[in-house]
């Protein structure tokens, strides 16, 4: 496949480095401006781009940057996309650590609903509950014990079909976790997060999971601190 990414932080750079590695052709920009990226594209084969190029003439695109930046996007960024391209969202919302307050997810609209909202397309959430280097180090042929699963919502069954077998192809099992709505079952903070479960260990995990946020995810009014102090 064509394939845009839109951030190469780590996950973002992850996803170009193992994409790249599987035959996929990839496109990567970022905020700076694709010279700040000659040296991952230089190790990888992907081509850098500008975010607009990152949308252009491809099959899928990834869209993989903090959730406060989602806003600063180009206005229209999606407007000639057409319909067939898939747009995964791999976001996470860290209010009291980076992203500040965003007052519609703290009253309980999931995060990639409120992502689509601000960009004017439907998406898939995919690749936000685990690990740049697990991403990168962790995946296994099909069957193999342990083999990591990754939780795929979103509401256009097509789509999630398409990012579920990019799952597979990348080294782990995918796991349909049902419509965009539902997706707050694979945020941080629910049992899914961050853990590598097994498929049968994500679909427990999805469906123990609480809507309600705790105190950690949910922002204040100092918010943001850092990482390393939260606010």
């Amino acid at each position: 496949m064509k394939i845009g990414i839109i951030g190469a932080g780590q996950i973002g750079g992850t996803l170009t480095r193992r994409l790249t590695a599987l035959g996929h052709k990839v496109f990567v920009a970022n905020s700076r401006g694709p010279e700040t990226l000659s040296d991952l594209a230089a190790e990888t084969g992907a081509t850098a781009v500008s975010v607009p190029e990152a949308v252009r003439g491809v099959d899928l695109i990834v869209v993989t940057i903090p959730q406060k930046n989602i806003p600063n996007l180009p206005a229209g960024l999606f407007a000639d996309t057409p319909d067939r391209v898939v747009v995964v969202d791999t976001g996470n919302y860290y209010p009291r650590q980076r992203d500040g307050r965003i007052e519609a997810i703290e009253a309980g609209l999931p995060e990639s609903r409120w992502v689509e909202q601000q960009i004017g397309r439907p998406v898939i959430k995919a690749f936000n509950n685990i690990y740049a280097r697990h991403l990168f180090e962790l995946g296994r042929p099909a069957g193999a014990p342990g083999r990591i699963a990754l939780p795929v919502a979103g509401d256009d069954d097509a789509a999630k079909t398409v990012v579920l077998k990019l799952v597979e192809e990348l080294g782990f099992d995918g796991v349909d976790a049902g419509g965009l709505d539902e997706s707050w079952r694979q945020q941080p903070g629910t049992p899914v997060y961050t853990k590598d479960f097994d498929a049968d260990g994500v679909r427990r995990g999805l469906y123990e999971a609480s809507k309600d946020r705790t105190p950690e995810w949910r922002g204040t009014s100092n918010s943001p601190g850092s990482f390393t102090a939260p606010a």
